[in-house]
Parts: structure tokens; sequence; C-alpha cells
């Protein structure tokens, strides 16, 4: 008897979960709750992050977690629990299956059957901004190798568990070379270790657009933090109904399991809502603790309702569902037929006895760390880079000045008089080429910005990795 964690969340959250919650028990899966409250009462209790101690150590202690929809109030600085589960347990692996049940279900894709397996905790949702001018603000993307390692890695076994023919790569590394050019760096490396798993790249934007135009193309795909969390939902909209979905949240020694929908509070107490994504949840939870016999049953009984045209109002349509049911009904057709299969979905049969296991990352041997130089991010509300150039030119030392750009652009030397320039300025002070220096001169030119009364607002040191340049060109250089 496996114990977990439950919180029915808020809004339409306790009814979806009471629903599934009797599924689970009439198919027989073998589980204990521990019921805890998260959410709204928390927020609105004064505790800002919307969870108590307490919750958290069910969570720690069980490491198996059920979660309804939450309502997190506005404003007051309320911070997203989702977000916050994720990052602080190492839910490093957001997992989310989209299958569409034409022709029960209406959908223009009727025989997609896509998984998006999405980067989890990095990437731009670090959260990591500041406002640096008057005009600029910056959010920082982080991306590290073993969390790329630990997400293509996952997707690759994903697919040799349940037998999935390819694994696709989403990334932008034609603008963003090292953040995503490591991502997609990283999935070549460990693709080339898996050769029996098909494995291309996409760039996003065309991936997108193909998975909304054709998404019969792809299998598994699995990308950063922001793409995944946009391409998730437009997969699991065109499969269906992104109230249709379920989605896993998967870390080393934790996982979390809920519908992607909100909590529908205008709705809430009818009856009407659809409770198909937390199922769907709880079937993916179940093939988690090892119970894949459950599953199979509750994903098969449910099969069998959604073709027989039981359905809620949400996916009803005249001419082709059979009977309008609300909320609890529907979950009683899913219990009425348990050890059923459906006649004309597909029937699910999942692996049996096959445990999922990942290796723990091994970190790599450091490479060679040279100093090449360092970017000086200035603010000045001047508009001629030449005139800032002047001022710049006294700090040179060992390293030079060598390039200024404005919102990435090169603007000196040889700028374009046609460049729009605010008043953010990234000015390149470097070595000559095959030498290094230290971090002395790089405080020396700071010193010397005081003296000279030239604002800075940052610094980043430009490194070589075993020889290979650790960072960008300005765009037109």
């Amino acid at each position: 008897m496996q114990k977990i964690t439950v919180a029915k969340g808020d809004g339409i959250g306790p009814e979806i979960m009471d629903a599934t919650l009797s599924i689970m028990k009439a198919a027989g899966a073998r589980v204990e709750y521990d019921m805890i409250e998260v959410g709204e009462k928390v927020y609105l209790a004064g505790n800002t992050s919307g969870i108590e101690k307490a919750a958290w150590d069910s969570i720690r202690t069980n490491k198996v977690f059920l979660k309804a929809p939450i309502t997190t109030p506005q404003g007051g600085g309320y911070k997203s629990l989702n977000v916050t589960m994720r990052k602080s347990l190492g839910l490093y692996a957001n997992v989310r299956p989209c299958k569409s049940f034409h022709p029960f279900v209406s959908t223009k894709h009727p025989t997609m059957d896509v998984v998006i397996i999405r980067e989890n905790e990095e990437d731009l949702y670090a959260g990591i901004e500041h406002q640096q001018t008057d005009e600029v603000v910056q959010c920082l993307k982080l991306i590290t190798r073993p969390g790329c390692e630990k997400i293509v890695r996952y997707a690759f076994e994903y697919a040799k568990l349940y037998k999935r023919k390819k694994v696709s790569c989403f990334t932008k590394d034609n603008i963003m070379k090292h953040t995503d050019g490591l991502f997609h760096q990283v999935f070549n490396e460990i693709a080339a270790e898996y050769p029996d798993i098909k494995s291309d790249n996409w760039i996003v934007d065309i991936g997108a657009a193909r998975m909304a135009d054709t998404p019969e193309i792809f299998d598994v795909v699995v990308m950063p933090n922001l793409y995944g969390d946009i391409i998730s939902d437009i997969t699991a909209q065109i499969s269906g109904s992104v109230g249709l979905a379920g989605t896993a949240n998967i870390g080393e020694s934790c996982a979390m399991f809920e519908a992607i929908h909100g909590s529908a509070p205008d709705i809430s107490g009818q009856n009407i809502a659809n409770p198909t994504g937390l199922i769907k949840a709880s079937i993916l939870l179940l093939n988690h603790i090892g119970q894949p016999d459950v599953a199979e049953n509750i994903k098969n009984a449910w099969s069998c309702v959604i073709e027989k045209g039981i359905h809620t109002k949400d996916i009803y349509k005249e001419g082709t569902s059979r009977e309008l049911v609300g909320t609890r009904e529907f979950a009683a057709a899913v219990v009425a037929h348990l050890g059923q299969k459906p006649s004309k979905l597909q029937s699910t049969e999942f692996a049996k006895g096959v445990s999922f296991t990942m290796p723990k990352y091994v970190r790599k041997p450091r490479s060679k760390k040279v100093l090449k130089g360092v970017d000086v991010f200035v603010d000045w509300p001047g508009a001629d880079a030449n005139e800032l150039a002047g001022k710049l030119k006294n700090l040179d030392s060992d390293i030079r000045l060598s390039m200024i750009t404005n919102r990435g652009v090169k603007v000196w030397p040889e700028g374009f008089s046609e460049t729009f320039c605010t008043d953010h300025w990234r000015c390149r002070f470097e070595v000559a080429k095959d030498q290094s220096t230290s971090p002395s001169s790089i405080v020396n030119i700071l010193s010397q910005a005081i003296t000279a009364d030239v604002e800075v607002i940052k610094t980043e040191n430009l490194y070589e990795f075993d020889g290979v340049r650790g960072y960008s060109l300005g765009q037109g250089q």
C-alpha cells in the first residue's frame, strides 16, 4: 500500500478530486491518502507561499503528490505555488501526453499522439530580473549542462520504456547559440547513446508551426522550459482540449501530478466540470508508483465512456455525444465501465514489471578556463556611440575597448546612424588574440570608470573554455 499526499485545491478542485479518488478506489488502487490544504485559503491566511510547513513535510515524506488546481490571489505579491513546488522539490521533468480521441472529441488532428517533455526548473523561469536603467530591464536565461542532460536523458528513457520511436528537440540555437546551443549539443550527445530511437532537431518556431499543422510527424518532443510551457498547451489544445490533459512533474525523489487547467471558480459547485485532466494525472501517478494494472483499467474505462458519448458540457456535441452528464455522473460512468475495453478507440496496455530508473548526473571534468576580457554595461543617456567610445578608450589597459553594442547590435566601431539606441550600452574590453588577462585589470577599468563619471551597472567576464569562446558576438560583428 502506497501513501500519497492529496490536495483538493480551489474552485472546481474539490469536485474533480472527489471524482478522481472515487474512480481510483473503485479500480483497486493500492494507495492511502494524506490530505493537505494548499492554495487560496493558505494564501489569504497570510502565507504568501500558499503552503504550510506541515504540508511540505507530508509531500517530502510520501514523495508522491496528487494536486487539484489552485487559485493564486491577484496582487499582494503572491508567488506561484506550482513554480515553487517544481523548483523546491527538484521536479525537473514535466511530462504531458497529448492524444486525440477522434471522432468522439473534436480535433483537426485525428491521429496525433505526442508527448511533450519540458525542462521544469531553469531557463527564463529562474525568475532573475533587474531594472538596470530608466529604459531597460533584463531577465537572465540560465541553461545548465546538468539540467540539459537530465531532461534529455529522461526523454530518451521515456521513449524506450513506452516503446516510442522518435525523440525530437526544439530550440532556438540559431539565435541563442550558447544557451539553446548547449541544449542542442547535449541532445545530440545523448541521442547517440540510443541508436534504436530516431532523433531530430527543430528550430522552435518552425517546430511549433509543424506541431500545429501536422503533429502526426512528432512522437516525443523535448525542449527547454519556456518553449515547453507554451507548446505543451498548444499541443494539448489541438489534440482536443487543454481540459482533457494531465501532467506529471518528475524529480529524482519526489513527483507531483496535476490537471493542467485552472481552478475555474466561475463554475465551481455546479457539478459541470470535466474531471478528465485529473483522472489522466492519476493514471500517470499510478504508473509512476508501479501500479500499471490499475492505471490501464482506469484508462480503458475512461475510453469506453468517451466512445459511448457520455460527455460533460465542455466536450458535448450534438450528433456525436449521446448523454450530457455532470462531474459526479461522469465519474460514476467510468466506474461502471471498469474492467471493460473500448471497441473503437485504441485500448491501453501498459508494460508490467518495468521500472523507470534514471542514472545520477555525473559531473564532467572541469574545462581549462581563460579570462579574455569583460563586458561592461553602462547607463548613459547620450545617443552617439562615438562619444561614449571616446570616454571609454581612456580606460584601456592590457584589455582594450573592442566593441559597443546597444540592445545587442554593434554601434561602435562602424555603427549605423539608423540604429535606434536606448540608455543601456554593452562595452566590450578584450585582450589581443592568444592573450589572457587577470581580474585586477577588470578592477582597474571599473575604478577608472568612476573617475571618468561613467555609471557601470553590471559586468560580465569573458572566458574561453578549452579554447572555445564562451560568449556571443555582437549582432553585426
